[in-house]
């Protein structure tokens, strides 16, 4: 596994795919939820540049609990 991630929470994949042709805001609220459910992998850095401050701080309230 590479460094940073953890396993992956397959349960909440399964029940949490990323919609077709995700809209930008789509991809953000996945992104998020996926911080608190799994984190087996970072949001893309491409993604990350674009999320409010709003939407990084409930990032940083997920990883600060040490979800997953």
């Amino acid at each position: 596994m590479a460094k940073g991630r953890t396993q992956m929470n397959r349960d909440w994949h399964a029940g949490h795919k990323m919609p077709e042709k995700a809209t930008e805001q789509q991809r953000i609220d996945w992104h998020i939820e996926h911080v608190y459910a799994c984190r087996c992998r970072p949001i893309p850095k491409g993604l990350l540049e674009k999320l409010s401050e709003a939407e990084r701080r409930k990032i940083k309230a997920a990883e600060a609990k040490g979800t997953r």
